[in-house]
């Protein structure tokens, strides 16, 4: 094998084990060695200027090579061909290769949740319920397009499943403090738990209460005994029971009642329910007032109030909605600018 084929191998070994430090290194070295040899050499038009001369070593060592700087005497064409055409395209390809390497190893850790996040007023969503999860996410980056941040964190051995929509953080167990810190879970606006198994539904949630008090906490349980128990401990979580033997109830009662439920719930599916608060701003009115109102303008339905005395489902006409009261009513979208008066 040809000497010069060795050498290059051997140096394209050793600069492939080039540190970042040492490779800022080496490049500083080429680009004042090759200014100290041009200079000597006498080739004024690429010394004479700092601007033109990185210029002409970037258009040299990038191959596009315009011409308009060139060395105009014999020893400085030894140079070029010798040194500065090699020791730039050597030095171009590992540095563009180390910088596409970065960004290829940044784009995998954020897909296989290595990365540590921070953000603030998010919605995180805890557990891995495969088809169930998805269907979560789905309805939830619908309802918060352009709202807030959804971060799913999981303990099971997946990747991000919408990389290019959500957050992800793979943690070792959902109970300790510096995995669940790379979630921010300390600073979620709303934590969903949902787990294949309620116990490690419960202790998420208690850990999660603890993290962040002022979170909305949601938890689903197939038990609601322990559904129960985290109310005991934590009154101001929300918890989801399972509603699938009522649902089967109701629709044998009633044919098509779970078409109407999923419909109600799904905001993929038309009418959806949703809620709205009543401003502070706003003086007391009856609900007769909002239900013409909601009709006639946005198409939607009340079919709730909680003035702060609990849900009061169908509410009388003559009801009073009081300013700060929730109202939940149905419509195809969410609507953001209700006019009040």
């Amino acid at each position: 094998m040809p000497i010069w084929l060795l050498l290059r191998r051997w140096a394209t070994a050793q600069f492939n084990h080039l540190t970042g430090r040492n490779l800022l290194l080496v490049v500083a070295g080429y680009v004042a060695i090759s200014w100290l040899l041009l200079f000597a050499a006498q080739e004024s038009a690429m010394t004479s200027s700092f601007t033109d001369f990185v210029y002409y070593l970037l258009v040299t060592a990038s191959t596009v090579g315009y011409g308009d700087l060139s060395p105009t005497t014999a020893i400085g064409k030894w140079i070029v061909s010798l040194f500065v055409i090699p020791g730039g395209l050597g030095l171009f390809a590992i540095t563009i290769g180390r910088l596409a390497a970065i960004a290829i190893n940044y784009w995998k850790s954020g897909l296989q949740g290595k990365r540590s996040l921070t953000v603030n007023g998010h919605i995180l969503v805890l557990g891995w319920n495969e088809q169930r999860t998805l269907s979560l996410l789905e309805m939830l980056l619908h309802e918060e397009k352009n709202r807030r941040r959804i971060v799913l964190c999981v303990i099971s051995d997946i990747e991000n499943p919408y990389p290019d929509l959500i957050d992800f953080v793979k943690v070792r167990s959902y109970t300790d403090s510096t995995d669940m810190a790379k979630a921010s879970v300390a600073t979620a606006n709303c934590i969903i738990i949902d787990n294949p198994k309620d116990d490690l539904t419960l202790s998420s949630a208690l850990f999660c209460s603890s993290q962040n008090p002022n979170a909305h906490l949601l938890a689903y349980f197939n038990d609601d005994v322990l559904s129960d128990l985290l109310k005991l401990h934590c009154p101001n979580a929300e918890c989801i029971p399972s509603v699938s033997v009522e649902m089967l109830t109701k629709a044998a009662v009633d044919p098509g009642s779970s078409e109407l439920h999923h419909e109600l719930l799904s905001s993929n599916k038309g009418m959806t329910q949703y809620k709205v608060i009543y401003p502070q701003t706003c003086e007391q009115i009856t609900v007769a007032t909002i239900f013409e109102s909601f009709k006639a303008n946005y198409d939607a339905t009340l079919i709730a109030i909680n003035s702060g005395q609990g849900m009061e489902l169908n509410p009388a006409l003559d009801a009073k909605i009081t300013p700060g009261s929730q109202i939940f009513y149905i419509a195809d979208e969410r609507i953001d600018n209700f006019k009040w008066s």
